[in-house]
Parts: structure tokens; C-alpha cells; sequence
């Protein structure tokens, strides 16, 4: 039976965090004077109340089982979306409820889908805000992907368990608050070397910072109408690919190599799969653009890289225009947004892992075909991958796709035309935020009805937290004792 209580206590700090976070984008919302001070600490004020109640009438568990974790992270991350949203609604930067919902739900779930149609004219408190939400989010994704799912028996990280018992075979601490602490030292490292390498090539401190919040969450918030090629910068698209790039690998891996075991990179099947596949794509596309006219080798050479990398990791961010590119690139962009980054990554979408994985079960699948007798298991980095994980991937994969195209057939009958729905859907699900046609790259989502950003914040969660560990939750069984 779920503990409530317990439940409620956790979800109680969490709200009062947010609370204290937002002071933050307080601070600097005084010192710019641009009048959002106010709305910034009523919302402050508002959340740390509303989480110390919950505290002060609950009980602080002594453990948390395994239904209250599913509870806590569903609720949890539905609650930063209805306290985080509270600035932009009490300042009225953003007109309506649903839309700071969805603006606030798109941050923490670093999907990038934005409803603003005119981002730089908002004060630099709510920007900072906007972007800050990402940055706390990408980091509670990976302290969820590779020290709670694995716990609660779900979660890409689960994969990584046919090699070393425990919560993951990659666990850095065998207790989950030490492994939580040394990934935070990892994101906040990469965080300020990213934040130096921007502000030493001539971007703002302010600037640098809220980029650099979006690369490392994979989110894709810019302080820019342009995104990043507002810019026009070698350099910053240079930097940004390669912290991109950073963020779309597991954070295990980064530790490992911060500890003097570099070679841990290369010995990673997972990590060679996603380094190939962003390279290959990118190739293509560039000779894909170069014999369609972009004639700018330099130029389409980074374009080509910058897109793919910014897709493949589900970052967001934009240098150009892909909706002008010819049909095969954009479909090869399209394609790429249901693969996603790593597992242990600040990336979203299905992950490279379980890509690799189904890849791999259809060859032997296929040599079993051929041979009916002989034994042919799926090996990851030279182990045996066990049935039950293989069924867990195949589970994932026909979730993710049966709910994408019935959020897209659902989108469709709300008046969306068919390239906005199913790019709107893969963005949202795959926590991309560019998408298609009206909600491409140069586009938002402000001329969504209220109904499907609602569908689109549920797709960004369940696309975030693994879509079992949300579903589970609505399922009978799971209130039953």
C-alpha cells in the first residue's frame, strides 16, 4: 500500500527547494530592475510555504518502498510544473494558467518546446528562470536514471544490471545519496568550464550562463528569438556542440573518466554506437545540403553537425532553418528524434541503449532463423544481456510508438494538419522541443489549444521519466495493498 505520508514529505522538500531556487533569478531581477522582483518572491514565498506544510504534517520516512518512489517521482516532477510556473503567472509574462504550465513543464522536463513568441522582450528574472528549471531538471534526471529507476526495477540505467549487481552496474557509491552527490560535482563542473569557454568568446555572463543551463539539460532554452544562431558564431556553435555532445553521455562514464580512466569512453559499446551513429548522420546530411545547392562548405559542414548533435541528444537547440532543408535530410532529422542520447544522460527519447539493443535482438533473432538450434544471446560490452531486460526494451518500444501515434491521431482531431501533430508529438514525447511545420525550428507552440498543450505536457512526462514509471501509476493495481 502506498504511504502517503511518506510520499508527501518528499514532494514537501522538493516544493520547498524550488522555493529556494527561485531566489536566485530573484536576485538578479533586482539587480537588472526590470519589475519581475516581486512576482519572483511571491512565488518564493508561496512554494517554500506550501512545501514546509506538507512537511510539518507528515512524517519523515525512515525508507521509501517501492510504490511511494514511483509516486514520488510521477507527483514530484507534476509538482515543480505547478510551483514553478508560479512567476510567470503572477507576473503575467505569460498570459493563461495551461501556457505557464506548459512553458514551466517543458523546462523541468528539458524539452525546450517553448510557447513565447517574442522570448527577448521577457524581464531577465523569468528568463533566468526559464532556462534555471532545465538546468534542475537535466541534473534530477540523471540522479533518477542512474540512482532511483534502477531501484524501482525500470529505467535505461536497469540494462547496465546484466554486469554488476546492485542499483547499477555503474553505481559510483553504493548508496544512492553519495552517488547523487558525486553526479551533481560532474553537471556542476561541466556547467562552469561551459559557462567560462562562452563568456571568454565574447557572450554575456547572463548569456553564458542560461546557455550553457540549456546544453548541459539537453533543453534547448535560449535567451534568443534565434537560439544560438542569432549569433552567427563559429566558436559558439563549436562550444555548444561539444557540451552537447557531454550531456548526451552517461555521467557514469564522465566520472570515470575525472577519476583518470579515460579509456572508459571507448570500452563503452554504448558510447561508440552513439559517437558513430551522430557522426555518420552528420555526413550525410552535409552531402545531402552540399549537392542541393549550399555550396559553403565551412558553413554547411557546421550547420550539419550543429543540427544532427542538437537532435540526436535532444538539446533543441538551432543554427538554422532544417524545415528549408530538402526532404531526405528532414526526414533523417526526424527519424533521429526517436533515438535520443544516452542512458545516465541528461537526453531524452528512447535512448541509444535500447536502440542498440533491439538492433542487436534482430540479428539474432534473424542467425536463429537460420540456425533453429544454436544459442545466440544479445551481448552488451561483451555480457549477456538477460530475456527479461530484452522484453523490458521491446515493452518500451512499442509504448513509446503506440502512444506517439495516438497522441498524433488525437492532435490531428483537435484541427492540427499532420506534419504539426506528429512533430509536435515526437518533440514533446522524445523531449526534443523543435519540431515540424507550425512548431519547426523558427516556430512555437502558442497556437496549440489548451487541450493539446495539456496532452503535450503529459507526453513530455512520461517521455522523460521512462513512460513506465508514470503509467504504473494509473494503473488499478498500484493502489491496491
Amino acid at each position: 500500500m502506498i504511504r502517503f505520508s511518506a510520499v508527501f514529505y518528499v514532494l514537501g522538500l522538493l516544493i520547498m527547494y524550488i522555493g529556494v531556487f527561485m531566489l536566485v533569478p530573484a536576485g538578479l531581477a533586482f539587480y537588472y530592475g526590470d519589475g519581475d522582483l516581486v512576482p519572483l518572491l511571491i512565488s518564493a514565498g508561496i512554494s517554500f510555504i506550501c512545501g514546509l506544510a506538507a512537511i510539518l504534517i507528515t512524517t519523515k520516512p525512515d525508507d521509501i518502498r517501492h510504490k511511494d518512489g514511483f509516486a514520488i517521482v510521477t507527483l514530484g516532477w507534476i509538482g515543480a510544473a505547478v510551483f514553478g510556473s508560479l512567476p510567470y503567472y503572477i507576473s503575467g509574462a505569460i498570459p493563461g494558467y495551461i501556457n505557464c504550465f506548459f512553458e514551466t513543464m517543458s523546462g523541468f522536463t528539458t524539452t525546450g518546446a517553448s510557447i513565447l513568441t517574442d522570448i527577448e522582450s521577457l524581464p531577465r528574472g523569468l528568463l533566468f528562470w526559464r532556462s534555471l528549471t532545465q538546468w534542475l531538471g537535466g541534473m534530477g534526471i540523471i540522479v533518477l536514471s542512474l540512482a532511483i529507476l534502477p531501484i524501482l526495477g525500470i529505467g535505461g540505467m536497469q540494462l547496465y544490471k546484466a554486469e554488476v549487481p546492485g542499483p547499477t552496474s555503474d553505481k559510483l557509491s553504493p548508496r544512492v545519496r553519495e552517488t547523487a552527490k558525486l553526479l551533481w560535482y560532474v553537471y556542476m563542473a561541466f556547467t562552469v568550464v561551459e559557462i567560462i569557454l562562452l563568456w571568454a568568446g565574447g557572450m554575456t555572463l547572463y548569456d553564458s550562463a542560461c546557455h550553457t543551463f540549456g546544453t548541459m539539460a539537453t533543453g534547448g532554452f535560449s535567451t534568443k528569438n534565434g537560439s544560438l544562431g542569432g549569433y552567427n558564431s563559429a566558436y559558439f556553435d563549436i562550444v555548444v556542440i561539444v557540451f552537447m555532445l557531454i550531456a548526451g553521455t552517461n555521467f557514469a562514464l564522465h566520472y570515470k573518466a575525472l577519476k583518470g580512466n579515460v579509456k572508459a569512453y571507448w570500452q563503452d559499446q554504448e558510447f561508440r554506437f552513439y559517437i558513430g551513429l551522430l557522426a555518420t548522420v552528420s555526413v550525410i546530411v552535409f552531402i545531402s545540403l552540399y549537392f542541393t545547392g549550399q555550396n559553403e562548405i565551412a558553413k554547411t559542414a557546421r550547420d550539419s553537425v550543429f543540427q544532427v548533435v542538437s537532435i540526436g541528444t535532444t538539446t533543441g537547440y538551432g543554427t538554422e532553418d532544417y524545415e528549408q532543408w530538402s526532404a531526405f535530410p528532414q526526414i533523417i532529422i526526424f527519424v533521429l528524434m526517436f533515438v535520443g542520447g544516452c542512458a545516465g544522460s541528461t537526453g531524452g527519447s528512447m535512448k541509444i541503449i535500447r536502440i542498440l539493443l533491439l538492433v542487436k535482438y534482430g540479428f539474432a533473432e534473424l542467425k536463429k532463423a537460420i540456425h533453429p538450434d544454436a544459442v545466440i544471446p544479445v551481448r552488451f560490452n561483451g555480457n549477456p544481456v538477460p530475456d527479461e531486460v530484452i522484453g523490458k526494451i521491446l515493452s518500451f518500444f512499442l509504448l513509446f510508438v503506440g502512444i506517439f501515434v495516438i497522441s498524433s491521431i488525437i492532435m490531428t482531431a483537435m484541427g492540427l494538419d499532420f506534419m504539426t501533430a506528429i512533430g509536435a508529438c515526437a518533440a514533446s514525447i522524445g523531449n526534443i522541443g523543435p519540431g515540424l511545420a507550425d512548431v519547426g525550428p523558427t516556430d512555437n507552440y502558442a497556437a496549440i489549444p489548451d487541450a493539446g498543450k495539456l496532452l503535450l505536457s503529459f507526453l513530455m512526462l512520461i517521455g522523460r521519466l521512462e513512460i513506465f514509471t508514470v503509467l504504473v501509476v494509473f494503473h488499478p493495481s498500484f493502489w491496491k495493498k
